[in-house]
């Protein structure tokens, strides 16, 4: 009886120990989706800023392209290129590597760290949604692409090994391969 208690309390102790092994945020892009949970494009750095309650960080690369970060609270990396006008027409978004978080409210309802790629394969089926294996010289070495076409924006899901979603793109049109 006695070891039969133990194993309880041991069970429900390592449970408790999962569930706050990560921590669980909000995106807080409520104002910047559709009903359908779709991200709303054009968008503009100000209106991002304002629902993710940040400043927008702008920069420009090598070739003098304009892009903006926002890096808010809840531990989401958010970066987007910046169109003339202030205007955004493609989106990223990510964790940092060092970070331990769930992060939810995001489009497609999907959370980054808890969305698998099962998941998603069923969810996004009715886009035709393509499946491929990442190389080993990838950031996500043994992990998996998914990439669909919903309207004119293609979205990109990439997950780690553990089939667990670390990012989401959406843009105009597909990178290629070794691009960036």
């Amino acid at each position: 009886m006695i070891t039969k208690n133990l194993n309880v309390i041991l069970i429900l102790f390592f449970q408790m120990m999962s569930l706050t092994a990560f921590s669980q945020k909000k995106a807080e892009l409520n104002s910047l989706l559709d009903k359908n949970n779709e991200f709303i494009f054009p968008q503009t750095a100000s209106k991002i800023s304002k629902a993710l309650n940040t400043k927008t960080v702008y920069y420009e690369d090598a070739n003098d392209d304009k892009y903006a970060k926002w890096l808010p609270k809840s531990g989401l990396e958010v970066y987007c290129s910046i169109g003339n006008g202030d205007v955004v027409n493609e989106i990223f978004f990510d964790v940092a590597d060092d970070k331990v978080l769930i992060i939810e409210g995001l489009p497609y309802n999907i959370a980054l760290n808890k969305t698998t790629l099962q998941e998603s394969k069923t969810k996004f089926k009715k886009y035709n949604a393509e499946h491929e294996k990442l190389g080993e010289d990838t950031s996500f070495s043994g992990g998996s692409k998914l990439i669909f076409k919903n309207g004119k924006y293609y979205t990109t899901l990439i997950f780690d090994s553990k089939d667990l979603l670390k990012f989401i793109g959406i843009t105009t049109e597909l990178v290629p391969p070794g691009a960036g």
